[in-house]
């Protein structure tokens, strides 16, 4: 899988973890509003973490949508948001040397730290 740095531009915690790895200017980036993920990412993703639920932003306004409208959340469902609304993708994702790092806890952002620069 390409090495990649998944984010949202317009969330202020990716945007600061982008400078404090010192990706500012880095081709590894991706903004999903502007580039949505892609399948064989979606795929690469689940194969790492085997599991699409371990991949929401359980924070974001479609998921509260449909929690409030009583949606039963499944595999199925988390696959097809993923597809669907960029904004349910959990975020930042860096996809490096074949290891997916997901999410933004101080330990995650440790390790993607240390694989980026060593």
């Amino acid at each position: 899988m390409e090495n990649t740095f998944l984010y949202l531009s317009t969330c202020s915690t990716c945007i600061r973890i982008i400078k404090d790895l010192g990706l500012t200017e880095s081709p590894l980036l991706q903004d999903v509003k502007q580039r949505p993920a892609s399948k064989d990412q979606l795929d690469f993703l689940y194969a790492t973490t085997k599991s699409y639920e371990a991949l929401i932003n359980k924070r974001g306004r479609v998921f509260a949508h449909l929690k409030r409208e009583g949606t039963v959340f499944t595999e199925r469902v988390y696959k097809d948001l993923l597809e669907k609304e960029y904004s349910c993708l959990k975020r930042p994702i860096l996809i490096f040397n074949n290891v997916a790092y997901v999410g933004n806890a101080k330990s995650t952002v440790a390790e993607m730290n240390s694989a980026l620069h060593g």
